[in-house]
């Protein structure tokens, strides 16, 4: 299953780069080659889930934005060969980290083990003992 699809690589980065980075000999000319896409959406996808096999069940139910993002991040770095500019580079290094620290157990991606989401049940409670300045407690004063 794949994280990402070609419409959210080109809300991200914009129709024409996506031409250039898929641009091949073999290829269409002016248009984004979708096989070519698609296939780093697979790759990066697949990247992903090496990293979340071992804490989550995969396929995940729900999908985080979050891992839309970094499935756009990767394949738009895996997409570029020798010329990838530094803040692609950053992006790629960056959602990679992060998943390390999925991988590890130190950060979560917002869905429990099952890939769904996750219900929230730390939640603060506050408790009173009672007012102070009750009628009772005061007797006269007030």
């Amino acid at each position: 299953m794949a994280y990402a699809t070609i419409t959210a690589m080109q809300q991200r980065f914009g129709e024409r780069e996506l031409i250039y980075l898929s641009e091949r000999e073999d290829g269409p000319v002016d248009v984004i080659n979708t096989a070519v896409i698609e296939q780093a959406i697979n790759d990066a996808s697949d990247v992903i889930n090496g990293y979340l096999a071992g804490r989550y069940e995969l396929p995940l139910v729900t999908v985080p934005n979050l891992l839309e993002q970094f499935c756009c991040d990767i394949a738009r770095y895996k997409l570029g060969t020798n010329d990838v500019p530094e803040h692609v580079e950053t992006r790629y290094k960056d959602a990679i980290k992060f998943l390390m620290s999925v991988a590890k157990g130190e950060l979560s991606i917002g869905v429990d083990a099952l890939g769904q989401d996750a219900k929230v049940q730390d939640t603060a409670t506050i408790q009173s003992a009672g007012s102070v300045f009750a009628r009772e407690k005061t007797k006269g004063f007030i």
